[in-house]
C-alpha cells in the first residue's frame, strides 16, 4: 500500500465499502514502509504490536462514515510524545525515553480513529532546516536521496512524499513543517499560534512551537486541523474560540480576493528560478479571479537575528530540564552531582543544540538582556505590525516558501549561518504568530519548490480556500517522486 496516489478521502472511503479493513491497510502500510524506508530513513519508530491491536478493535467496531481517520495510519513527529512509544527528540539524551502518557494532539488523533504506525524522525529537538543533525540516522529526500528533506519535520515530510503514510504531524518553530513540506513537493500546513495544543510536545521555543501537518493535499491538512485544533485546558496559551469546519470553503472561488506579494520575500538571497515559478503562481491566482499586488514587509531584513535569539534564549530555558538525573542518558563514571550534570549534557546533546543552548544563555545573561534579547522582542514586534498593516487591506499574502530548492546533503551542515538563513522566508510568520500553509507551486532543476500563503490569524479557512483554489488550478499535485532518480 503506497500513498503516493492517495488520498485521506480515498483512504476513508475503501475502509468505508469493505474493499479495505483497517487491519488490512495497516498490514500493507507497514509492508510498504518496509520497503521505502530503507532508503528514505524517515521512520526512528514503528508502533507495529499497538497499532496491529488498534486497527482490530477498529475494524470489530466498524468504520464510521464520518470519521476520516478511522482506521488510516499516520506518523507522528518525535518530538510529540507518545505513551508507551519511545519519543527521543531525535537525541541521545532521550535515546530510551518512554512517555507514560500522549501529546493532546495525539489523543485527539486516536479519538478520531487514527492509527500511529511510528515516530519520525526530525533535528535533535527540533533545531535544524535538514534533519542532518538527528543523533541517528539523515532523512532522505523523497525526490532525490542525495539531497535533504528539509527539517525539522524532515522525517514527517519525506514519509508523506515517499508515500509511505497519508498525513504526519510536524512541529514548527521558525519554518520546520513548511520548508520540509516544499523540499518534498507536499502541503505543509502551520496554524495560527495558540490554535493547536503545544501539551505533550517536547518545547523548543514555547513562544514560537505549533503543531501543524504534512500532507498530500490541501484538503487532508484541512481534515487533519478539524481534528487537531481547539482549547486545551492542559495548554495556558491555546485559544478559547470554535473550531469550524476548515473544509468548509474549499472548492469556493476566491474572485474579489486582495492578495499581497512582498517585494522583500523575492529580493537578494532568493534563487531566480524560484521567484519565477511565485510570479507565475500569482498569475494563477489572477486568473482565479483575484487581485495580487507588491507590499512591502520592512523588517523582514531582522527576522533571522532576531529569532535566533529568542528561539535559543527560550531554548536554553527548556532544556535545562534535561539534565541526567530524572529521565534520559546520564553519563557513566562520574565523580559528583556537577560532573553528573556537566558530563550527561555533554554527552547527551548534539552539536547544534549546544551552539543554541550557548547561544540562548548568553542572550539572556546579565549585562546582554537588554542589548540582545529584549532588542530581538522589540523587532518582533515591529515584524508583526508589518502584518498587521499588510492585513488590513489584503485578505492572504504569497510568496516563495524557501529561498532555493533542496540542496545536497552535506552542503550546509558546516555552515550554521548559511543554514539559518534557509528559514528567512518562514520565521517573520513564527515571530507574528500568524497561520502559513506551503503548497507544490512547480519545480527547480527537477526538484519542488512551494508556494507560502501566510494569513491572518486564526483564519485558517480562508488560506485553506484560496490554498485549494491554486491547487486545483494546476497538476503539482499530481506530480510522483523519482527517489533515487
Amino acid at each position: 500500500m503506497t500513498y503516493l496516489k492517495q488520498d485521506l478521502t480515498s483512504v476513508h472511503e475503501a475502509l468505508v465499502n469493505g474493499s479495505q479493513t483497517a487491519s488490512s491497510l495497516l498490514k500493507a502500510t507497514f509492508a510498504n514502509i518496509e520497503q521505502v524506508d530503507a532508503d528514505v530513513q524517515a521512520f526512528l519508530t514503528l508502533n507495529q504490536e499497538a497499532a496491529t491491536k488498534q486497527a482490530a478493535a477498529i475494524d470489530e467496531a466498524g468504520i464510521p462514515a464520518d470519521q476520516p481517520f478511522a482506521g488510516v495510519p499516520v506518523g507522528i513527529k518525535d518530538n510529540i510524545v507518545t505513551k508507551d512509544l519511545k519519543t527521543t527528540a531525535a537525541s541521545k539524551i532521550l535515546g530510551n525515553f518512554m512517555p507514560i502518557y500522549n501529546a493532546t494532539v495525539v489523543d485527539k488523533l486516536q479519538a478520531a480513529g487514527a492509527i500511529t504506525a511510528g515516530k519520525l524522525n526530525l533535528d535533535e529537538f527540533a533545531m535544524g532546516s535538514s534533519t542532518e543533525n538527528s543523533a541517528f540516522q539523515t532523512t532522505k529526500n523523497a525526490w532525490d536521496y542525495t539531497r535533504v528533506p528539509g527539517g525539522s519535520s524532515g522525517g514527517s515530510a519525506a514519509a508523506v512524499a515517499s508515500g509511505q503514510v497519508p498525513m504526519a504531524l510536524g512541529t514548527d518553530t521558525g519554518g520546520s513543517i513548511r520548508q520540509p513540506a516544499a523540499f518534498n513537493g507536499i502541503v505543509g500546513l502551520k496554524p495560527t499560534y495558540g490554535r493547536v495544543s503545544r501539551w505533550g510536545v517536547i518545547a523548543f521555543a514555547s513562544s514560537l512551537d505549533v503543531v501543524g501537518s504534512l500532507t498530500r493535499t490541501v484538503k487532508d491538512a484541512a481534515l487533519t486541523l478539524n481534528v487537531i485544533a481547539g482549547h486545551d485546558d492542559k495548554d495556558a496559551t491555546t485559544a478559547d474560540i470554535p473550531v469550524p469546519d476548515y473544509t468548509a470553503k474549499l472548492g469556493q472561488s476566491i474572485k474579489g480576493m486582495k492578495i499581497g506579494l512582498p517585494s522583500e520575500y523575492l529580493g537578494e538571497g532568493v534563487d531566480p528560478a524560484v521567484a519565477a515559478q511565485v510570479q507565475k503562481a500569482a498569475d494563477q491566482f489572477r486568473a482565479l479571479g483575484a487581485t495580487v499586488e507588491t507590499v512591502s514587509l520592512p523588517h523582514t531584513k531582522y527576522a533571522v537575528a532576531a529569532y535566533y535569539i529568542i528561539a535559543s534564549s527560550e531554548a536554553s530555558s527548556n532544556l535545562q530540564r534535561f539534565d541526567g538525573i530524572r529521565y534520559g542518558f546520564r553519563a557513566e563514571d562520574v565523580k559528583n552531582l556537577e560532573d553528573v550534570y556537566v558530563r550527561s549534557r555533554s554527552e547527551g546533546f548534539g552539536p547544534e543544540v549546544k551552539r543554541r543552548i550557548m547561544l540562548g544563555t548568553f542572550s539572556l545573561s546579565a549585562g546582554f538582556y537588554d542589548a540582545y534579547f529584549k532588542k530581538a522582542a522589540q523587532v518582533r514586534t515591529l515584524i508583526s505590525r508589518d502584518f498587521d498593516q499588510v492585513f488590513a487591506d489584503y485578505d492572504f499574502i504569497i510568496a516563495p516558501t524557501t529561498p532555493t530548492p533542496a540542496f545536497k546533503i552535506g552542503e550546509k551542515v558546516t555552515d550554521p549561518l548559511t543554514m539559518y538563513m534557509n528559514d528567512i522566508l518562514t520565521i517573520p510568520v513564527n515571530l507574528a504568530g500568524l497561520p502559513a500553509v506551503s503548497v507544490p507551486a512547480g519545480f527547480v532543476a527537477g526538484m519542488p519548490v512551494g508556494l507560502q500563503l501566510i494569513g491572518k490569524q486564526f483564519d485558517e479557512a480562508t488560506l485553506l480556500q484560496a490554498a485549494d483554489a491554486f491547487e486545483q488550478a494546476n497538476d503539482y499535485v499530481d506530480q510522483i517522486p523519482g527517489g533515487a532518480n
